[in-house]
């Protein structure tokens, strides 16, 4: 199908899946890997679309399911699609409204014509069918658009499985059947079939024929062991095109970004780093500093020493702990910090890439997340990194 889009691979690790990549879409130049702020309805929580913008974020993700139920797609029409709507001039990627499938669960029903849902505004049904999806998102105006999936829980076992992955693949070729602007609009494709590898070869085997612009790994991040996690995406990246993006969906913690370049993935998303600053937790590159906590109450240092956000720039963590959780403003200012980490450690994750200096960026990268305690490093990233070539246990020399 027509792609909207060029992807130029710039450097590989020579030890890791790693790559370092220029993604060319309408709305400007996107440097992978990438790590994408989710703006739900329009906005990430807590920040303007200009605040991202003033970060150097180059593209941000919107939610299809709730933007088609405000502000509508009669609105997003008149004013002539999501970029304007929300005064982002740089790149978006829909979602196609599937995920709800699994949060929403509650109040939709799934057919093979599409999932039926409850609103939860004020509970008028709404169908999302494949030829609906697109056309929000051709409404919505974004540079990247996911099919619609049929999406099930990553803990879901038996048929149901298989059924939702082939569902997927006839859902996708009616999602390209109905897709109205090719030439500006890029549709991904994304794959599914739970853990079993069977069932996700089969599906990169049947999207892959698609040749949709780039693709996703779906269906992950949904509480499954993390030792099978890292193995279905080393899976897909080893079987999916190296000429186009791969795109993780849901996945934030900064040591699954870390492992999940390593093995190959380019494109991230995740709620996490604004709904986590909610609670008052900063992201640094040693870890997670819970700003509730009363020994900050005398800390006049910035949240992360070295951080050029507006948030270390200007405020100390004494004051973010007065303000952190009991008014918006702490929000805000941890929502900042916490969105400029990500982006910081994709830029530095970029430059050892290109630099060849990645193996070395991971060990150090894990040894100051974790304290330089060993014994507290997550047993799947071990052996995720091991798989291709690093070994964070050791010894140094």
């Amino acid at each position: 199908m027509k792609s909207a889009l060029t992807f130029e691979t710039i450097a590989r690790c020579s030890t890791t899946k790693a790559k370092a990549s220029l993604l060319t879409l309408p709305h400007g130049p996107v440097n992978t890997p990438v790590f994408m702020p989710v703006g739900t309805q329009g906005t990430l929580k807590g920040l303007t679309p200009q605040q991202l913008s003033d970060l150097n974020c180059q593209i941000m993700l919107n939610n299809t399911y709730h933007l088609g139920l405000k502000p509508g797609q009669e609105t997003l029409d008149r004013v002539g699609g999501a970029h304007k709507f929300q005064k982002w001039n740089r790149n978006l990627l829909t979602d196609s409204g599937g995920f709800q499938m699994v949060s929403l669960l509650k109040l939709a029903k799934i057919t093979e014509e599409g999932v039926q849902f409850a609103s939860p505004h004020d509970g008028s049904l709404m169908m999302l069918t494949p030829e609906h999806s697109m056309s929000l998102q051709n409404s919505i105006g974004a540079d990247i658009m996911m099919q619609l999936d049929d999406v099930i829980s990553s803990l879901t076992t038996g048929p149901r499985v298989e059924e939702a992955m082939w569902r997927s693949i006839r859902w996708l070729d009616r999602c390209i059947d109905a897709h109205k602007n090719q030439d500006q609009q890029n549709l991904f494709a994304i794959i599914q079939g739970g853990l079993n590898t069977d069932l996700r070869r089969k599906c990169v085997e049947e999207m892959v024929k698609r040749d949709t612009p780039g693709y996703a790994v779906g269906g992950l991040s949904g509480g499954e062991e993390k030792d099978v996690f890292w193995r279905i995406v080393t899976l897909c990246t080893d079987l999916l095109p190296k000429t186009k993006p791969i795109y993780c969906m849901g996945v934030g913690y900064a040591e699954d970004l870390v492992v999940c370049v390593a093995l190959g993935v380019d494109m991230f998303d995740c709620v996490y780093p604004t709904r986590t600053a909610r609670f008052g937790n900063a992201l640094t590159m040693k870890g997670i500093l819970s700003l509730k906590s009363g020994k900050f109450a005398n800390d006049f240092g910035p949240l992360e020493e070295g951080c050029d956000c507006p948030t270390c720039q200007n405020y100390t963590r004494s004051y973010v702990h007065l303000v952190a959780t009991k008014d918006t403003v702490g929000c805000h200012l941890v929502s900042v910090h916490n969105v400029a980490f990500q982006l910081r450690l994709m830029r530095q994750m970029r430059e050892a890439i290109i630099k060849d200096e990645f193996p070395a960026f991971v060990v150090k990268f894990f040894a100051n997340y974790f304290g330089g305690d060993k014994s507290r490093y997550p047993e799947w990233a071990v052996n995720a990194l091991q798989s291709v070539g690093v070994d964070l246990m050791a010894s140094s020399s």
